[in-house]
């Protein structure tokens, strides 16, 4: 396995696969903060060129994180459907790459292309892509799931309705859950993150989304994101709960960090199917987010891009209903500013969509970060051409409970109109019972969250 090159009478050296991914990335402040970045643009270029001709063969054989030691790496290696990988195994990373853009590549291809890939391969080619690059390839893949609704298809722009509340005050959360439905938000899940995430917290907001959704006969699911212990308690004691949640990351390490394991989240799958009240065949969500495992300490020097998609790779054995990175919302430390935001909201779209998962993205900004705005909208209008399959919606995209920005109610309704892009087929018949579209659009009465008084 070749780790060297020479560019313009420099000769560039890397230690390891580890270095050579990391050197390839493009620039995070949080590679940089854990020592592992390129340390000049002509490194990372290098780094990009070593990297474009090693083959998937070199990456498998060389795992970052060997199975033995970690049982995400044990997982993801599980998965690898053998007759696939050993016809494409001698494949160079750019030849990867190329064929996941070709003109004549469909989405059936890049399923199938799918199953004979680990997570660091799809990391790889991800590495050697222009942003365009990643909207394009992302968009061939339509990928379908269904809890209570069917969410994934071409066209569709689903969205999770988030009404937190900050002291998880239920008229307060019901009267934001009002309004987001009001602009045809909430096909994806009505999620709330609790500020109090006991199981009586929990119970409680389960109980009220339920309620308003049997009520409403709204086609959407429910679900609380509480840490998952805390919901299998609640949903013990008659909670009633479409989906379980969970926070995810990239390593076992990290994962203990979280408090879960992969029998964990085996045993919330279970009491999902058994005892949820979601009809299913998926019942689990879990959110990721680039740099979760450098908080946690349990990167291995690992760059964060790589981990992201292992993240994919772990979550992909569970078959989720719907998966979401959170990108922009941990700071500045692991991105730095608009463009590591815009960029690494492409890239965890591209490789969920490649490990052939239900991808949504919280397009998000902490208020310490060097973005606006402007910044996320810009990102919002990518991934919706990249065929996202949900986004998440706050009132006015500031939320109240967690404090970052988000996108808003409207912004899921103005990017819609503008892209030619519908809600779920089952939700967008509700809201045209309901009088909220009229003809594929919204109506009039869109936006005013006293419908559901009358």
């Amino acid at each position: 396995m070749n780790l060297k090159t020479t560019l313009f009478g420099n000769v560039y050296q890397f230690s390891s696969l580890k270095d050579l991914f990391a050197k390839a990335n493009e620039e995070k402040s949080g590679d940089r903060l854990a020592g592992i970045a390129a340390e000049t643009v002509q490194e990372r270029i290098a780094a990009k060129e070593v990297l474009s001709d090693l083959t998937l063969a070199d990456i498998r054989n060389h795992p970052l994180l060997p199975p033995e030691e970690d049982e995400v790496s044990k997982i993801i290696e599980s998965q690898i459907n053998e007759p696939i990988y050993q016809s494409i195994k001698n494949w160079s990373v750019a030849e990867l790459r190329e064929y996941i853009l070709n003109d004549a590549t469909t989405g059936e291809d890049l399923k199938r292309l799918s199953r004979g890939l680990n997570s660091e391969m799809i990391a790889a080619a991800a590495k050697l892509m222009s942003n365009l690059d990643l909207v394009h390839a992302a968009d061939k893949l339509e990928v379908l799931s269904k809890c209570n609704i069917t969410i994934g298809q071409k066209g569709v722009l689903a969205s999770r309705l988030q009404p937190n509340h900050p002291t998880d005050n239920v008229e307060g959360m019901i009267a934001s859950l009002k309004e987001g439905l009001s602009y045809g938000i909430g096909d994806a899940v009505i999620g709330i993150n609790p500020v109090d995430d006991s199981v009586e917290s929990v119970k409680r907001l389960l109980h009220a989304t339920h309620d308003f959704i049997q009520e409403w006969s709204v086609p959407s699911q429910n679900c609380v994101l509480a840490h998952v212990t805390a919901q299998m308690k609640a949903i013990e004691q008659g909670a009633p709960a479409d989906m379980i949640f969970q926070s995810i990351a990239g390593t076992e390490a990290a994962n203990r960090s979280f408090g879960i394991s992969a029998s964990l989240l085996e045993e919330a799958n279970d009491m999902a199917l058994t005892l949820g009240t979601g009809t299913g065949p998926q019942r689990l969500y879990f959110e990721t987010g680039q740099g979760s495992e450098l908080s946690a300490e349990a990167h291995f020097g690992i760059d964060q891009m790589t981990l992201e998609s292992r993240n994919y790779g772990f979550a992909r054995y569970y078959d989720p209903y719907i998966v979401n990175t959170v990108v922009g919302f941990i700071g500045p430390e692991y991105l730095y500013d608009n463009k590591q935001v815009i960029r690494a909201g492409l890239e965890d779209h591209f490789m969920g969509k490649m490990h052939c998962i239900p991808m949504g993205v919280d397009i998000c900004y902490t208020n310490h970060i060097k973005a606006d705005q402007n910044d996320i909208e810009n990102l919002g209008v990518l991934l919706t051409a990249a065929g996202v399959n949900f986004i998440i919606a706050t009132p006015m995209g500031d939320d109240c409970m967690l404090n970052y920005q988000s996108m808003s109610y409207h912004d899921v309704a103005a990017l819609r109109q503008t892209m030619k892009k519908r809600p779920a087929p089952l939700f967008e018949q509700w809201l045209e019972k309901m009088g909220i579209f009229e003809n594929g659009k919204l109506s009039k009465l869109a936006g005013d969250p006293t419908i559901f008084t009358r």
